[in-house]
C-alpha cells in the first residue's frame, strides 16, 4: 500500500501521517474563532468534519489490515482516534454526535489492539484486601532494554478508553511505557488510602523486566492529579510527577479551617491568602498543568512554584491555550499532551531541558 494513498496527505515515512494530522489539529485549535465557536451551526460543522476525518482513517486502517500492512494500519488507527478526540473536545452534552463518540472510540481501540497483538495488556493485580485492581499496560514500541514507564491516572469523569485514545498517539514515537488506571477504582477502596494502592502498581512495574525501576513517573488528570501528588510525596520511587502539587488537598484543608472557625485565613494586610502551602513537598521534579486537567488556577500554581524554587526544588508550570465559550472551554489538547511527554523525556531521558513556565 503506497504512502500517497493516505486519505489526508501522504505518509512521509513512519509516523509522518500522524505527525501531520496532529499538527493540523493543533493549528485548528490555535485558530478557533470564539465568535464562531458559540454558534451551534459552526460547532456542529466542525464536529461533523472531524468525525468524517476519523471515519476516513478508520476505513483506511481496515483496508491496510486486510493487506497485512500492520504498521500502516496502526498509524491510521491512531489518526482516527486523534480525530475523534478533536470531535469530542468540540461537542457538548446532548449534541447529536456525542452519543456515537464512545462507540467509535471503542471500535478504534479494538482495531488498534488487533494491529498490535498482545501489546496492550489488560492487567489485573491483587492489593491489600485481596480484591483486584485493573488497568491497561502499553509497552514502549521501540525494542531494546528496559524503558521508563508512566502511571497515568484518569479523572473520575473520564473513561480509560478516552484517556487511552488521547495519550496513545502522543506517546507513539517515544520510548516510554504507559500504565493507565482509573481514579474511581482507587478512591472507593476504604479503609486503604489511594496512595497505598498506587504503591501496589509501583510494585507491579518494578517487577516487570521491560520497565526501568529507576525511571517510573506518574501523571494525573482532574481528581487523578491530586492522587498523583499524594503518591509522589509518599514514595521516593517516583522520579517525576505531573500533578497538582498538593494544591487541592490544601484547598480542602483551607475550607475545613474556614468551616470550623467561620473566618477566612488572612495575611497581615488583611487580604485573603491564595492557598495553604502543602504540608510536605514533593521530592521529585514536578509539572503542574494549569486548568481542567489539574483543577489548579494559574496564580495558585505560580505561588506554589515560587516556594519550590526558593527551596531549590524542580517545579515547572504549563498553561494550555483554552478557548472559553458559553458551554465550557475548548483546549488544545494536542499541544498540551505533546508538551507533557516532552517534559517526561527531559526528566526520564536525555532530552533538552524546558523553561520553568510555558504558555502554549
Amino acid at each position: 500500500m503506497e504512502g500517497d494513498h493516505w486519505p489526508h496527505g501522504s505518509c512521509g515515512g513512519a509516523g509522518g501521517s500522524l505527525t501531520r494530522l496532529r499538527n493540523r489539529a493543533s493549528d485548528f485549535f490555535e485558530n478557533l474563532s470564539v465568535a464562531e465557536l458559540v454558534r451551534e451551526a459552526h460547532r456542529h460543522f466542525w464536529v461533523s468534519d472531524w468525525l468524517r476525518v476519523a471515519d476516513d482513517y478508520r476505513i483506511f486502517a481496515e483496508s491496510a489490515r486486510e493487506d497485512s500492512s500492520v504498521q500502516i494500519a496502526r498509524e491510521a488507527g491512531l489518526c482516527s482516534l486523534t480525530s475523534l478526540e478533536v470531535a469530542r473536545s468540540l461537542s457538548c452534552p446532548g449534541d447529536f454526535a456525542s452519543t456515537d463518540l464512545a462507540d467509535k472510540v471503542s471500535i478504534g481501540l479494538r482495531g488498534f489492539e488487533d494491529d498490535t497483538g498482545p501489546a496492550i495488556e489488560r492487567v489485573k493485580i491483587d492489593c491489600f484486601d485481596q480484591r483486584s485492581l485493573t488497568g491497561f499496560f502499553l509497552p514502549a514500541f521501540r525494542h531494546g532494554p528496559s524503558a521508563p514507564a508512566v502511571i497515568c491516572i484518569a479523572d473520575e469523569d473520564i473513561t480509560l478508553g478516552s484517556m487511552m485514545s488521547r495519550l496513545l498517539p502522543a506517546s507513539l514515537r517515544r520510548n516510554t511505557s504507559l500504565l493507565l488506571i482509573d481514579a474511581c477504582n482507587l478512591s472507593a477502596r476504604r479503609p486503604f488510602k489511594p496512595e497505598h494502592m498506587l504503591q501496589c502498581w509501583l510494585d507491579y512495574l518494578e517487577a516487570r523486566p521491560d520497565v526501568d525501576p529507576r525511571r517510573i513517573a506518574i501523571y494525573g488528570e482532574g481528581a487523578g492529579a491530586s492522587l498523583a501528588s499524594r503518591l509522589a510525596v509518599s514514595d521516593r520511587r517516583i522520579t517525576a510527577a505531573v500533578c497538582d502539587g498538593g494544591l487541592l488537598t490544601s484547598a480542602i484543608r483551607r475550607a475545613s479551617v474556614r468551616w470550623m472557625t467561620g473566618v477566612e485565613q488572612a495575611v497581615h494586610d488583611g487580604t485573603s491568602t491564595g492557598s495553604l502551602p502543602p504540608s510536605r513537598r514533593i521530592p521529585c521534579p514536578l509539572l503542574i498543568v494549569v486548568g481542567n486537567r489539574s483543577m489548579v488556577r494559574e496564580q495558585e500554581a505560580l505561588e506554589l512554584q515560587a516556594g519550590y524554587r526558593q527551596a531549590g526544588a524542580d517545579c515547572s508550570i504549563v498553561v494550555p491555550n483554552r478557548i472559553p465559550h458559553p458551554r465550557g472551554e475548548v483546549e488544545n489538547f494536542i499541544a498540551a499532551d505533546d508538551f507533557v511527554f516532552e517534559w517526561f523525556d527531559s526528566k526520564l531521558g536525555a532530552a533538552r531541558q524546558l523553561d520553568p513556565i510555558v504558555y502554549l
